[in-house]
C-alpha cells in the first residue's frame, strides 16, 4: 500500500511538473510575442511621426538598422521602399494580412514562420495621412527555440521535485497509514487510537466484526466444551452400567435396570448428537435455504398428530386451533421448530396439564403460540433460556431428557425467517411462547 501511494504521488507530481511547465512557457511565449509587437508599434508611430516617407525618393542611408526592416506601400500594394531588398523585384504586398488590416483599419499585424523553424517573422503595419502604409518587421524566436533554452532547466527541476516528492511521499504516506497499522495492532484496545474522521465508518465496521469474530469464537468455545461436557455424562453412566453387568457385580434385577439406564442414556446420547447436528446444519445452511409459500396451520396440524401420542402417554391434553396462515419459509425449519416448543410444552408440564397450539394473524402477520399449564420459567432465567445449553432445572431436564438445546435450535430457525420470538412464563403456572412472523 505504501510503495502504491508513493507511485502515485510521483506520477501526480511529473503531471502536475509538466502541466505547469507546459502552461508557463505558453503564457512567457504570449508575454515575449506581444512585447516584440508592442516594439514594432512604437517604431511605427516614431517613423509616422518623423514624416520620412511625405516624399520621394527615400533615402536608405536614413534607415541603416541591421534588426528592423522598413518597408513603405502604396494604397495599391506597390512597395515604393525597403531597407532590405530590392523593390524592383519585390511583389505586390496589398493582399498581406497586416497591409491589408492596415488598409482597411488603419494598422495591422501578424507573424509568420521563416524558413529556419526557430524564427519567427513580425510585422507591424500602419497607415499614414496619406494612404500609404508603412511596414516594420522583426526576426525573433519562436517557441522552439524558447524551449531549447529551457528544456535543460524544466528537466533539472522535474529531477529535484522528484526526489523531493520521494522524500515528503515517504513521511506522509507514513503518517497516514500510521493510524491503521496501530488499530490493527490494538483491535482489543482501540479506546486510545486516534483515525481520521473519512475512515470512522471503515473502523467502526472493522471494530464491530471483530468483537463478532471475538464473540463467535468464544461461542465456539463454550460451545465445544458443553458438547464435551454433555457427552461425557451419559457416556460415562452407559460404560458404568455395562462395565456392572460385564464384571456380573449385580443380580439379575439389577441388570434389568441397569440395561434401562444405559437404553435412557443412549437415547439421550443419540438425542443430543441429532440436536447439534441440526444445529451445525444450520449454521452451515444459513442464506442458502430454500424458502415457499408454507400454510402454517398445516403444518401445525402435522405436528399435533405426531405428538399426540406423546402427550397422551404423559396424561396431558395437547390441541391445535387456528386458521390458515400463509408465510415464506422452509417447511422442514418450520415443522421443527413446533416441533421443539411443543416437544418443550409436553416436557416440562405437569400430570394432566394441557398444551394448545394456536396459529391466526395478529397484527397483520401470521403468528404461531405455544401455550401450556407446566412448571413454568423463573424470572431470572428467562432471558437465558434460549442459550444453548442452558438449563433452568439440570437435574430435571436430564430426568425428561432434554439436551438443552431445543431452543437454541428454535432462536435459529426464527432468525433465519426473520420473525421474532416472545415469552411469557410465571413459575408454576405455565409459559407461552409467541413466534411472529
Amino acid at each position: 500500500m505504501k510503495r502504491k501511494i508513493n507511485i502515485q504521488f510521483i506520477i501526480i507530481t511529473i503531471i502536475a511538473i509538466l502541466v505547469t511547465m507546459g502552461l508557463m512557457v505558453g503564457i512567457f511565449y504570449n508575454v515575449f510575442r506581444e512585447q516584440v509587437l508592442d516594439g514594432l508599434r512604437l517604431e511605427a508611430e516614431v517613423l509616422k511621426d518623423a514624416d520620412v516617407f511625405s516624399k520621394e525618393p527615400v533615402d536608405e542611408h536614413d534607415f541603416q538598422m541591421e534588426e528592423l526592416r522598413i518597408t513603405w506601400i502604396d494604397k495599391d500594394g506597390t512597395v515604393l521602399f525597403d531597407n532590405d531588398a530590392d523593390i524592383g523585384i519585390m511583389d505586390n504586398h496589398a493582399k498581406r494580412p497586416e497591409v491589408e488590416a492596415a488598409l482597411k483599419n488603419g494598422s495591422g499585424e501578424a507573424i509568420r514562420n521563416s524558413d529556419t523553424m526557430n524564427i519567427n517573422n513580425y510585422y507591424y503595419a500602419l497607415q499614414l495621412e496619406d494612404g500609404t502604409v508603412i511596414r516594420v518587421a522583426k526576426e525573433a524566436g519562436n517557441l522552439w527555440s524558447m524551449l531549447e533554452s529551457v528544456i535543460p532547466l524544466i528537466l533539472l527541476v522535474m529531477v529535484a521535485m522528484v526526489l523531493v516528492c520521494v522524500v515528503i511521499s515517504h513521511f506522509v504516506t507514513k503518517k497516514l497509514i500510521q493510524p491503521i497499522n496501530l488499530l490493527a495492532s490494538n483491535l482489543d484496545d482501540y479506546s486510545q487510537v486516534s483515525v481520521y474522521k473519512e475512515l470512522v465508518p471503515f473502523v467502526s465496521t472493522i471494530r464491530s466484526q471483530h468483537e463478532n469474530i471475538l464473540e463467535a469464537a468464544k461461542m465456539r468455545q463454550d460451545f465445544t466444551a458443553n458438547v464435551s461436557h454433555e457427552l461425557k455424562t451419559p457416556l460415562t453412566a452407559i460404560a458404568g452400567y455395562a462395565e456392572l453387568i460385564e464384571n456380573k457385580m449385580v443380580d439379575e434385577e439389577k441388570t434389568i435396570e441397569f440395561a434401562k439406564e444405559i437404553r435412557q442414556n443412549s437415547g439421550r446420547l443419540v438425542s443430543l448428537i441429532n440436536d447439534i447436528i441440526n444445529l451445525s446444519e444450520l449454521d452451515r445452511m444459513e442464506g442458502h435455504i430454500q424458502m415457499e409459500n408454507v400454510n402454517l396451520f398445516e403444518v401445525a396440524m402435522e405436528c399435533t398428530k405426531t405428538l399426540s401420542i406423546n402427550a397422551g402417554k404423559k396424561a396431558i391434553s395437547f390441541s391445535c386451533i387456528g386458521e390458515a396462515c400463509e408465510i415464506r419459509g422452509n417447511r422442514d425449519l418450520i415443522s421443527e421448530l413446533i416441533m421443539n416448543l411443543c416437544e418443550n410444552a409436553i416436557r416440562y408440564n405437569k400430570k394432566n396439564g394441557s398444551v394448545t397450539l394456536e396459529v391466526g394473524m395478529e397484527e397483520n402477520c401470521p403468528t404461531l403460540m405455544v401455550s401450556d399449564t407446566g412448571i413454568g420459567i423463573p424470572k431470572e432465567h428467562q432471558e437465558r433460556i434460549f442459550e444453548r445449553f442452558y438449563r433452568v432445572d439440570k437435574s430435571r431436564s436430564k430426568e425428561t431428557g432434554g439436551t438443552g438445546l431445543g431452543l437454541a435450535i428454535v432462536k435459529h430457525i426464527v432468525a433465519i425467517h426473520d420473525a421474532r420470538i416472545t415469552l411469557e412464563s410465571e413459575e408454576g403456572e405455565g409459559t407461552t411462547i409467541k413466534v411472529k412472523f
